[in-house]
C-alpha cells in the first residue's frame, strides 16, 4: 500500500472520519503523527505541548519506556480473550491491584471499555441489586444526580448527565432521574456564601434522601470536580457530607472517578481527600496511562454476593463488553500503576500544583476573568463578559476555543469547555513545560476577550 500524500489524509480525515464533539463542516485537520513525553508533533514536525493530556487520559506522557515495554511483552503471550467464563494473568493482578489501591471495601472489579461503559454497568449493578440483595426493595428504581454532571454519552450516562448542549437532543430516549443543583462555588444561590455552601448543598441533598430514600437506589456523583461542567469545583465537606447521608438512608453511593482519578487531584483518588469509600467506583482515562481504552468499576462484597447464586435464580449480571479486561490494555494498566510507584508522582505534584497557582493568580486579574479554579492539575480559567456581575459570554461566540486556537500558534494544545479554558497536562509535566501551557493561554485568554 502506497503511503497517501498530506493533501489524502486531510481530505480522508475531512470525510471518512466522523470526529467527535466536532461540527465537521468547519472542522479543520490537525494531524498529529507522533508524540514523545508531553510533547505532540504533527504532519510538519511542528511541536505542541499536550496541555490537556489528550482528553484527560495521559497521565506519564506519550511513549514511556515502561508501559511500551508491558505492552510489547504482552505481545508475546496474548492480546485479547475474552472475560465471559474466561481470564488470564495480567487481567487478574491488574484487578488485584485495583483492589488494593483504591478506597477500603471495594474487592470486586468489572472491566469495561470506557469511561460511559463503567457508568453504564454501574447503574444497572445498584438497579438490579435492591431487586435481590438480602433483603429485596424492589421499589428502588431511581437515581440522584446532580445539575451540569457528565458521566458520559451512552443512553444511561446521558440520563444521570446534565450538559444541555450534549444531551437536551436526546430527552425522549432517556430514564428520569431525580436533579439537584450542582454544587459550585462560583455562582452561588442568594444568600449562600462559600463557606456556607456545604451545608446549603446538603441540605438539598437531605430533604431529598429523607423523603424519596425508597425509591432511590442510588445517588452518583464527580467526587470534587465537575469536569465538563467546566471543571467546578465542590465546597470542601460535600462529598463527605453526601456519603454520610447515602449511608443513613439505606441508598447506594456511586463515585465517577473517570476524569478525578489517578492523580488528576493530587491524590490517586479523589475521593481519599474527604476520606468516602463509595459503594460503586467508576475508573477509566488514567487507567491505562492513555495508552489503551479501558474502564473498571469496582464495588463492595454485600454487592457482589447478591449476584451469586445458582444458574436458575438468575441472579447474573447479564452485562458484558467483548474487550472488557482485555490483556494488552492490563498490561498497559499495570505498568501505569508501576511507574507512579517507580517515579514518585504524586510525591513530584506539588511543586507543579504550586507553580500552577502562581500562574492563575496572575491570570486571575486580567478584566474578563471571571474565576480561576483547580484542583491539582485540573484547572478552568472561566471568561466572562462582566466580572462584578458574572454575565456569561455567548456560549455561541466560541471565546474560549479562540482563546485555544491562539495557545495552539503559540505551540500549546488546549480544548476549552465552551467559555472556560480547560488546563489539565499530564502529570509528567515539567515546570518549563507548565510555564509555556499557562504563558500561551493567558496569551490566548488576552486575545479572545479583548
Amino acid at each position: 500500500m502506497n503511503t497517501p500524500s498530506r493533501h489524502q489524509l486531510e481530505q480522508w480525515d475531512r470525510t471518512a472520519v466522523w470526529h467527535a464533539f466536532t461540527q465537521m463542516e468547519e472542522y479543520q485537520p490537525l494531524i498529529i503523527e507522533r508524540a514523545e513525553g508531553n510533547v505532540l508533533y504533527d504532519l510538519d514536525g511542528r511541536t505542541l505541548i499536550d496541555g490537556v493530556s489528550s482528553l484527560w487520559c495521559n497521565v506519564h506522557g506519550h511513549r514511556h519506556p515502561r508501559i511500551d515495554a508491558a505492552i510489547r511483552a504482552q505481545l508475546d503471550r496474548i492480546a485479547h480473550c475474552t472475560s465471559l467464563g474466561m481470564s488470564n494473568p495480567t487481567t487478574i493482578q491488574l484487578a488485584r491491584r485495583l483492589v488494593e489501591l483504591t478506597p477500603a471495601g471495594l474487592e470486586h472489579v468489572f472491566f469495561a471499555g470506557d469511561g460511559a461503559a463503567a457508568i453504564e454497568v454501574a447503574l444497572k449493578i445498584a438497579f438490579q441489586y435492591w431487586n435481590q440483595c438480602a433483603t429485596p426493595q424492589p421499589r428502588k428504581t431511581k437515581f440522584v444526580a446532580l445539575g451540569e454532571a457528565y458521566h458520559g454519552d451512552t443512553i444511561g450516562a446521558v440520563s444521570v448527565g446534565d450538559i444541555g448542549q450534549f444531551h437536551t437532543m436526546f430527552q425522549p430516549l432517556l430514564f428520569d432521574v431525580l436533579r439537584l443543583p450542582s454544587p459550585q462555588m462560583y455562582r452561588l444561590p442568594a444568600g449562600v456564601t462559600r463557606e456556607t455552601a456545604a451545608a446549603h448543598y446538603l441540605a438539598d441533598m437531605e430533604a431529598l434522601l429523607a423523603t424519596r430514600h425508597e425509591e432511590i437506589a442510588a445517588v452518583i456523583v464527580e467526587p470534587l470536580v465537575q469536569g465538563a461542567a467546566g471543571m467546578t469545583m465542590q465546597p470542601p465537606g460535600y462529598l463527605r457530607g453526601v456519603r454520610k447521608l447515602t449511608q443513613r438512608h439505606d441508598v447506594l453511593l456511586i463515585a465517577d472517578e473517570v476524569a478525578t482519578g489517578f492523580g488528576r487531584t493530587g491524590t490517586m483518588f479523589a475521593c481519599e481527600q474527604e476520606q468516602v469509600a463509595p459503594d460503586l467506583l467508576c475508573l477509566g482515562k488514567g487507567l491505562t496511562g492513555g495508552y489503551l481504552a479501558m474502564s473498571a468499576t469496582l464495588t463492595t462484597s454485600d454487592i457482589f454476593n447478591a449476584f451469586l447464586g445458582r444458574y436458575d435464580e438468575s441472579k447474573t449480571l447479564y452485562h458484558g463488553h467483548t474487550y472488557g479486561g482485555n490483556p494488552l490494555a492490563a498490561a498497559a494498566a499495570l505498568a501505569t500503576l508501576e511507574v507512579f510507584e517507580e517515579e514518585q508522582t504524586l510525591a513530584r505534584m506539588p511543586e507543579k500544583v504550586a507553580r500552577l497557582t502562581e500562574h492563575l493568580a496572575r491570570i486571575a486579574e486580567l478584566p474578563q476573568v471571571g474565576d480561576v479554579r483547580h484542583h491539582g492539575l485540573m484547572c478552568g480559567i472561566e471568561l466572562v463578559q462582566d466580572r462584578v456581575t458574572k454575565t456569561p459570554y455567548d456560549w455561541k461566540e466560541r471565546r474560549g476555543m479562540h482563546a485555544c486556537r491562539v495557545a495552539l500558534e503559540q505551540g500549546v494544545f488546549l480544548r476549552p469547555l465552551g467559555n472556560v479554558v480547560v488546563i489539565m497536562p499530564p502529570l509528567s509535566i515539567t515546570l518549563e513545560e507548565l510555564d509555556q501551557i499557562m504563558l500561551a493561554a493567558e496569551a490566548g485568554i488576552m486575545a479572545a476577550t479583548k
